[in-house]
């Protein structure tokens, strides 16, 4: 880039104010308007809505403005590659430079395709897009919503083929399809329509357009909106190729708004056939059942009433039998028990007498394993003061006690 000359005569003294101002104009009237290619970072939107950001490279990075009453189309957000169309300007208080943003978009279908990606792998993590989320459309919906733009294609499309097939009751919800403001609006749509629970399915709608246009409808706000909806929802955004985040979140993906609209209701002929088929079933079904009827029916033969009492008689007579042999069994079971109670006196006598003999047994045993039978034989025992045995002749100047059979002397020491 050639070096631009002096405008000023460099004896010339200013103030900072002067010098200052005479640098914005400098830079105003020579980048009235530029366009820059960059990646977005620390953005921050102040209370005024004004949004204050920086536009960097591998080597640089400029401030950059965008005044709340400038355009967005898609939502901003770190390290999305876009380019700006602007001016460039200076802040004096604060001596730095600047670029006010007039128009900003995404650098390329390539980056934008790249960040898509990126937060459908992010929402899909969450379980945004399970199949165990996905209601089945209502077969014959009362009242259908509609999401989109009152004076675009899609709806008018739309409107025409419920006509063309069978009528039914639509609500619209207007929204703006395309711009800043429209995923807020579409997401608006389907959380009223939910709140108000008045409509059995809901569609969301826009005809066909460039990638960037189609990006309100990527937005998490709509997608976590179509995701949290109780209320069966078609995605019909775009043409057949066109593919938006809301259509993984959306219960079903339609190719185009008349194809979500012949989704939701079946055609006049489609259900006259339908019934047709559902009363020829019923039809043969009944037919059936009667035929079955007559032939059961016919096939019952009717009792005389002497044979029907001949026949309780004879049951009766069988009950009484069995009930014979029961109390038979009965009354035998109780003898043979009042027989072995009979006999319980003579048997507890025996047990008696052998635990007698037992015991006496036993306290013979004792008896004669006891010392005092050895000291009637001539011996005696020997203890000291403690009472113990004393066995031994080493301990014989410690006899205190000698117990012999008839008694216990004392030994004085």
């Amino acid at each position: 880039m050639q070096k631009p000359e002096p405008v000023i005569s460099p004896n010339t003294i200013f103030s900072v104010s002067d010098a200052s101002a005479l640098l914005k104009g400098v830079v105003e009237t020579a980048f009235s308007s530029i366009r820059i290619r960059g990646e977005l970072s620390q953005i921050t939107r102040a209370t005024s809505g004004h949004v204050y950001m920086t536009i960097k490279d591998a080597n640089a990075a400029i401030s950059a403005i965008i005044w709340r009453s400038t355009p967005v189309p898609f939502k901003l957000e770190e390290g999305a590659e876009v380019i700006v169309t602007g001016r460039f300007t200076t802040y004096p208080a604060r001596s730095n430079y600047q670029i006010i943003v007039n128009e900003i978009e995404m650098a390329g279908v390539g980056a934008i395709l790249k960040m898509l990606e990126e937060r459908k792998q992010k929402l899909a993590a969450e379980g945004l897009f399970d199949e165990s989320r996905k209601k089945q459309l209502p077969r014959l919906p009362q009242t259908i919503g509609v999401v989109t733009s009152p004076t675009g294609a899609a709806f008018q499309d739309i409107q025409n083929r419920l006509r063309e097939r069978f009528p039914v009751r639509v609500l619209l919800y207007p929204a703006t399809v395309q711009g800043e403001t429209a995923a807020t609006e579409v997401a608006a749509g389907i959380e009223y329509f939910n709140r108000m629970n008045n409509v059995d399915v809901i569609i969301v709608a826009r005809g066909g357009g460039a990638l960037e246009d189609l990006l309100p409808f990527s937005e998490e706000i709509v997608v976590r909106a179509a995701a949290a909806s109780h209320i069966p929802l078609i995605s019909g955004v775009g043409h057949e190729p066109d593919w938006m985040l809301i259509d993984f979140a959306a219960d079903v993906r339609a190719p185009t708004p008349t194809g979500a609209a012949e989704m939701v209701v079946p055609t006049k002929l489609a259900l006259s056939q339908e019934i047709d088929n559902f009363w020829h079933h019923i039809s043969n079904a009944f037919i059936t059942r009667l035929s079955n009827t007559k032939q059961r029916l016919e096939s019952i033969v009717i009792k005389s009433p002497h044979q029907t009492v001949m026949e309780q008689m004879q049951r009766l007579d069988d009950i009484t039998r069995t009930l014979g042999i029961i109390i038979d069994s009965k009354m035998m079971n109780a003898r043979h028990k009042m027989e072995i109670m009979s006999q319980m006196p003579d048997v507890l006598t025996n047990k008696l007498t052998m635990l007698a003999q037992r015991v006496d047994h036993t306290g013979k045993m004792l008896e004669s394993l006891s010392y005092k039978n050895v000291l009637n034989r001539g011996y005696a025992i020997a203890r000291d003061d403690n009472g113990d045995i004393i066995s031994t002749t080493a301990k014989v100047d410690k006899i205190a006690t000698i117990e012999f059979a008839d008694g216990v002397a004392n030994i004085s020491k």
